[in-house]
């Protein structure tokens, strides 16, 4: 018999938490598969390890990992791919954004046959017109600029077949961008639709902004090279255009050598020029930092305590 792990990052959601395995319990049920849920928590300022704490009295099927320190959401989320014990995995969010109820949905397409299913979103309630315009900008720039075709809409919401579950444990990328690694593994993968909700309770602990920009950078940075190589042509590109302006002044300078160009211009051609290295330079600062923190090998996450666990 199969059974499904399901990995929930968790930072300050003591809000949610009760509702999530309320709701999560029953989707589970539903398949009439065993099961486990392991929630992944960031050390929080409010009641969230003593709410799943209780909930683990209630239920052995609830698992728990503290982490020494805040790690972030990706790092928990790899984290928790290394502790599941299924043959197959569902990663999830605790703010009921994504429904728990689509767990039996995902779980069924997977007896199709497919090693990945994903959930794509029709329609984003809750979020702003500038919100879903940035997140609209940076997915269609990232299907353009990475080598690999990562899925439009979707987030980390998904099911993983255990094939999948053992190759992501061979990363150990301290950046890891999920979407982006799923998608390099390849396999017989799909998707279904739904409309994603607004938060049960509380406000977001992610940044809307800086946080999706930080998400973005890992999956241009760590799946495409080609700003690089869009870089060394614009840089082509404008030393081209420099010696012709170059040789324009040594022109108008034979024509006419009382003529000296103005100041202006000058001024505007350095700080021009300046900005683009710089933005050269940011570019290949992102590559280089990312190179520093492979190169240190240090771990991803480093957990405090589990709880439930067998060993």
């Amino acid at each position: 018999m199969s059974k499904i792990s399901v990995i929930v990052p968790v930072y300050n959601e003591e809000k949610n938490i009760n509702e999530f395995i309320k709701r999560t319990e029953l989707s589970l049920n539903k398949t009439k598969l065993d099961y486990e849920i392991i929630f992944l928590l960031d050390p929080s300022t409010d009641n969230s390890k003593e709410i799943i704490l209780n909930e683990i009295e209630k239920n052995k099927k609830i698992k728990l990992i503290v982490f020494s320190r805040r790690f972030g959401q990706p790092a928990a989320t790899m984290a928790g791919i290394n502790y599941v014990s299924g043959s197959r995995c569902v990663i999830i969010d605790c703010d009921l954004q994504d429904p728990p109820e689509l767990i039996y949905d995902l779980n069924k397409k997977m007896d199709e046959g497919y090693d990945v299913v994903l959930a794509t979103r029709k329609s984003r309630q809750g979020e702003t017109l500038t919100k879903k315009f940035i997140t609209n900008i940076g997915y269609a720039f990232i299907e353009k600029i990475t080598d690999i075709r990562i899925p439009k809409n979707t987030g980390d919401f998904r099911i993983l077949s255990r094939r999948v579950i053992d190759n992501l444990k061979q990363f150990k990328e301290p950046n890891a961008f999920l979407r982006g690694l799923v998608a390099y593994i390849g396999l017989k993968q799909t998707y279904i639709e739904y409309n994603r909700e607004r938060r049960f309770s509380g406000e977001t602990k992610y940044n809307k902004y800086f946080g999706s920009l930080k998400i973005a950078f890992n999956g241009i940075f760590g799946f495409s090279s080609r700003p690089l190589f869009i870089m060394s042509i614009i840089g082509f590109i404008f030393a081209f255009i420099s010696f012709f302006i170059g040789l324009y002044y040594i022109i108008v300078k034979f024509i006419d050598p009382s003529l000296t160009p103005g100041l202006s211009s000058t001024i505007l051609f350095i700080t021009f020029f300046s900005g683009l290295n710089l933005i050269g330079l940011g570019l290949l600062g992102e590559y280089v930092g990312r190179i520093y923190d492979e190169v240190k090998n240090r771990p991803n996450f480093i957990i405090d305590k589990k709880y439930n666990f067998d060993e």
